[in-house]
């Protein structure tokens, strides 16, 4: 598959008196012709620097960067007609109807009026293209910056969190909108805090943290390359699972107290929680694999992960077996 985008060892760096930041150290994406690509990272990782340094509107420190083969920021001009790009949150005159919007944005830009009423019809605001945008809500000015990006036709559309401010009927219609673009040829680069919706969506996705490429592949491939190997341990109604956990923690287990259940996360050998547990008189009511889903492997990967306050009381409950 043919790169349509092409970095390499990015770096971006500022000062400050605090002394160097280093905003991009060393980063590397490709992706490819036809493929919704997934751009993951967390706040303050390099996402939006990325982004700004592709288009041109950031000056980077060093590394390599093409769209369409041609260098860039220096061959830019020969590939800008190509690209459609929303990066952070668009602005719009409020007192301006969608319809007057890209009238003009699309008479800026030498394109056909026809696009107007197409792309209208694409992000679904064709019934309130002639209402004043002050009277959108956050998701419909959202819908109304895609359509704005999408007014030339673009071959690369870049969209930065694009489902921001939409509610589940219309992150679902974005995903439609997403996956139907992609069919007709186009590539499209999907910044998201979203994860449920990238691993939906994207084909291939690349994760970067504090300025570096952290993951990157088909989301199969990531996920594969991270399962745990974690089960679900089900219990019989009316059983401490706190105490149940110290059982387990007492013998070797890396075990998280859920609502309903535990959570063993080293159980390569399933069949031993059982025993440690039946050895109790604990009787397990369920035993399955648990899948990886993005959202714990960009977790995992970026350093981050959620507070589980039962595991400290589990940890202080498996001291006192301990003793």
């Amino acid at each position: 598959m043919d790169a349509v985008l092409e970095i390499a060892g990015l770096r971006k760096t500022y000062r400050s008196r605090k002394g160097v930041r280093r905003a991009l150290d060393g980063f590397d994406m490709t992706v490819g012709a036809g493929e919704v690509h997934g751009f993951l990272g967390p706040n303050g990782s390099g996402k939006t620097t990325t982004l700004r340094t592709l288009l041109g509107l950031i000056r980077p420190n060093g590394g390599r960067m093409a769209l369409f083969g041609e260098e860039v920021p220096y061959y830019l001009p020969r590939v800008a007609g190509r690209v459609g790009a929303i990066v952070e949150s668009p602005q719009f005159f409020g007192n301006f109807t969608a319809q007057d919007t890209l009238s003009l944005l699309a008479d800026a830009g030498g394109l056909r009026r026809e696009r107007v009423t197409a792309v209208l019809e694409l992000v679904g605001l064709r019934d309130r293209a002639k209402e004043r945008v002050r009277t959108y809500s956050l998701g419909m000015k959202q819908r109304l910056a895609v359509a704005s990006a999408l007014l030339k036709e673009p071959k690369l559309l870049i969209l930065d969190e694009p489902a921001n401010g939409l509610d589940p009927g219309g992150i679902r219609e974005m995903r439609t909108l997403m996956r139907n673009l992609a069919e007709s040829g186009m590539t499209v680069l999907l910044s998201s805090h979203i994860l449920g919706e990238i691993q939906l969506i994207c084909d291939q996705v690349t994760i970067i943290s504090a300025g570096r490429r952290v993951a990157a592949g088909s989301v199969a491939d990531v996920l594969a390359q991270h399962t745990s190997g974690a089960v679900k341990v089900g219990l019989e109604p009316g059983v401490d699972l706190i105490g149940a956990a110290a059982i387990l923690k007492a013998g070797g287990a890396d075990v998280t107290v859920q609502t309903d259940h535990l959570v063993v996360g080293n159980a390569g050998n399933p069949a031993q929680v059982t025993r440690i547990l039946a050895e109790r008189e604990i009787y397990v009511s369920e035993l399955s694999p648990i899948a990886a889903d993005l959202e714990s492997v960009f977790l995992e990967l970026t350093g981050t992960a959620p507070i589980e306050g039962q595991n400290r009381q589990v940890d202080q409950v498996a001291a006192g077996w301990g003793q």
